[in-house]
This record gives C-alpha cells, sequence and structure tokens, in this order.
C-alpha cells in the first residue's frame, strides 16, 4: 500500500482558501495526480484543502471522502516565556533543540507546555481516526507500533490535507517524536510525500518514508515554489 499525502496549495488563509499562485499550483498538480492509478481520496473538512482537491477531482472525475480529524493540527500550547498562546509546533531552535522530551516519541505530549493545550488528546483523535481508517483498508494496527495485514493490497491512498496533521501522522507511522519533523522539515504547498508498507515479514507491515515533499510538478511547470510556512528562502535546483 502506498500513502500519499498532499499539502494544499499556496494558502490564503484569511479567507481559508487559496491565493492566485495557489489556484495555478492546483491546477499543476492536478495533472500530475491524473496519471495515477488511486483507489482513494480523503480530504481535510478545511477550505485550502478542499479547494486544492476539488481541481484534482475535476480533473480525475473522482469524488473525495471528508475525514474531520485530517484538519490542520492548529491546537495552541501556552508557552510562558513569551506568555502567550501559540501554536503547538512552531519552537524557536533554543526552546526545543536542547529537550530530549520533545524527541521522545511516548513522552512530547507529557510535557507540561504541550498538556497546557490537551495536545495528547488531540493527537490520539488523529492516530484513532487514521488507524480505523488503515483497517478498513486491509491493515490494522497493533500495540507493538507496526501493522497487521489484514489483507494485502497495493492500493495508493491519497490525502488532501496540511503540513502539521501530515506531520504527526507520519511520526506515528515511523515512530518518532512529532515534533522532530515540526521542527526539522518542511514541506512545501502542493508538495507531495509517500509512504509504503514494507511487508518483509508475512503478515506484519510497516511503512517507510518513500517520496518527502516532492515538488517536482511544479519546477517541471516552471511555477516557483511557495515559500509558505518556511523561513528561508527555498532551493529550486
Amino acid at each position: 500500500m502506498k500513502l500519499i499525502f498532499i499539502r494544499h496549495g499556496d494558502p490564503d488563509y484569511e479567507k481559508d482558501s487559496l491565493t492566485e499562485k495557489g489556484w495555478r499550483e492546483a491546477e499543476i498538480l492536478a495533472k500530475r495526480v491524473a496519471k495515477w492509478d488511486i483507489k482513494q481520496i480523503y480530504c481535510s473538512p478545511l477550505g485550502r484543502a478542499k479547494d486544492t482537491c476539488s481541481v484534482s477531482l475535476k480533473e480525475t472525475r473522482r469524488e473525495a471522502i471528508t475525514c474531520d480529524w485530517l484538519k490542520e493540527f492548529y491546537y495552541r500550547i501556552w508557552d510562558e516565556q513569551v506568555n502567550e498562546w501559540t501554536i503547538c509546533w512552531d519552537f524557536y531552535p533554543r526552546d526545543f533543540n536542547y529537550r530530549d522530551d520533545f524527541h521522545d516519541k511516548d513522552q512530547w505530549y507529557e510535557t507540561d507546555i504541550m498538556k497546557s493545550g490537551n495536545i495528547k488528546e488531540h493527537a490520539l483523535e488523529v492516530f484513532k481516526g487514521f488507524d480505523e481508517l488503515l483497517e478498513k483498508h486491509g491493515y490494522k494496527r497493533n500495540d507493538k507500533g507496526f501493522y497487521d495485514v489484514i489483507e494485502h493490497n497495493d492500493d495508493n491512498i491519497v490525502f488532501f490535507c496540511h503540513f502539521g496533521v501530515t506531520a504527526l501522522i507520519m511520526s506515528h507511522l515511523i515512530g518518532v517524536a512529532a515534533p522532530v519533523i515540526w521542527q526539522g522539515m518542511m514541506m512545501a504547498p502542493t508538495s507531495i510525500t509517500v509512504l509504503g508498507s514494507e511487508e518483509r515479514i508475512e503478515g506484519e507491515a510497516s511503512f517507510r518514508v518513500q517520496t518527502f515533499a516532492d515538488s517536482r510538478h511544479l519546477l517541471e511547470a516552471g511555477e516557483p515554489i511557495s515559500q509558505s510556512g518556511y523561513f528561508t528562502k527555498i532551493f529550486e535546483g
């Protein structure tokens, strides 16, 4: 099985839609998506993801299933250093890098700052929704951190959603702390991230990142990669 995560196009956050550039990106993306053999498409309920998805749905003449747990993981935490509520996945290096608990897959959401926003509860809601979906597609999460294969398949499952929630789901799949991905990686608008199931032992599956934040459809079309969500200049070589 392949899990294909697509971040929405360049966002207009005020309108929860896309900028003019974002719509161009979505059109370019749709040409790429149309070439895939897709089993099912799932989408976040938020406007910018739905708008991005709509272009691919029109191109492929398909429909998407909306999952509430695919919405952006926008929950806030109380940051005592700045004395305000901030997004739970936006730390400065001086506040994150030295802390072992933020790098522990089982402890990061047990920290006091994450508890201030009930982040564990919200993360478990996402994990539950995602695992229930995977079980419908033949892969059941076990208590050892991987998946029992109920019915092997080579299906391609596509998700139109957001950086924060994609990183959270990735952390669940590959067994790392979500803040490591939130703080250390970036997915540009309409970039594509693929995780594939490896079944080296019959009946047991783990998911491994095959492609991360691939934006080649934009480069090939001559469309610059958006810097949205990134704090330095994008390399487009």
